[in-house]
């Protein structure tokens, strides 16, 4: 067991919230309580999910914060026979225990709740939604950085190039709302170098794409930096002409999804090659 794991089994029992001897109803096979949180009194799994990997929106006082990592759903519920409990009992149960950890709440609500700790030096995020009296959903984020398994190829950006005109460059890494290139793009910007040094003649525009999230003048100038700073890299990392390339962003004006999804979203974030 990792640090961070006993760092989360040992707060469990300190944010205990009530026993869970005797439920009525059995959990649905392969769901269990978060190590964190245990539920409330009476109540079984109906339903989770777990992504290594996704973002979840939660509430703030003012606003909402899009949190990505580590991602737990479990959805509780109760016999309908059994006595109802309110929303709010439900979300005070939770924000009571995560405040006697350490945490705070960020958000407290009529139809839901949304608190943050940190544990061991992750930052956890928490919302509990309260359902019809006899159900609640609990959503719970680890906050990480996504591993990126996927790099630019040299030979599949000129395959890309070639057929479409443009090929968009995987794992060059920027941190939310910065156009500072992170550590571990260098495998890609490499892959980039080859392509342009195996081709010579090839000139190229790099730009720069954001998902709809912000105002649009933000995301126009974040786009047009994160793209001056590839064109940097090339240029003083690994020796391309400077005049073979231009910066250019292009901010939200070029979706691959939706920008109404995660998924979208993901995808709308990213740097292209463009053939000039």
């Amino acid at each position: 067991m990792s640090d961070y794991s006993k760092r989360l089994a040992v707060v469990a029992l300190a944010a205990a919230l009530a026993a869970t001897a005797g439920l009525a109803q059995q959990d649905r096979k392969g769901c269990e309580d978060h190590p964190l949180l245990s539920r409330m009194a009476g109540y079984s799994i109906s339903s989770c999910q777990k992504l290594a990997f996704a973002s979840h929106k939660f509430q703030l006082k003012k606003g909402t914060a899009t949190v990505e990592g580590r991602l737990t759903r479990i959805d509780y519920v109760k016999p309908r026979e059994a006595e109802p409990t309110s929303g709010l009992e439900v979300i005070r149960n939770y924000t009571n225990a995560v405040k006697a950890i350490g945490g705070t709440v960020t958000y407290e609500g009529r139809y839901s709740a949304s608190m943050k700790v940190n544990v061991g030096g992750h930052m956890v995020w928490i919302e509990v939604q309260p359902g019809p009296t006899h159900s609640y959903k609990l959503y719970i984020v680890e906050k990480k950085e996504m591993e990126q398994q996927v790099v630019a190829d040299a030979k599949a950006l000129l395959e890309g190039l070639n057929r479409s005109g443009k090929a968009v460059i995987h794992g060059i890494l920027f941190d939310t709302d910065s156009d500072v290139i992170k550590p571990g793009s260098e495998p890609a910007l490499e892959e980039v170098a080859k392509l342009l040094r195996e081709n010579p003649k090839m000139s190229a525009f790099v730009v720069g794409h954001t998902d709809m999230v912000g105002s649009w003048e933000h995301n126009l100038d974040l786009s047009s930096k994160r793209a001056a700073a590839v064109v940097e890299a090339l240029v003083t990392k690994y020796g391309i002409s400077r005049d073979r390339l231009t910066a250019r962003g292009v901010g939200p004006l070029s979706p691959l999804g939706s920008n109404n999804t995660n998924e979208g979203r993901t995808l709308n974030r990213r740097v292209e090659l463009v053939k000039r």
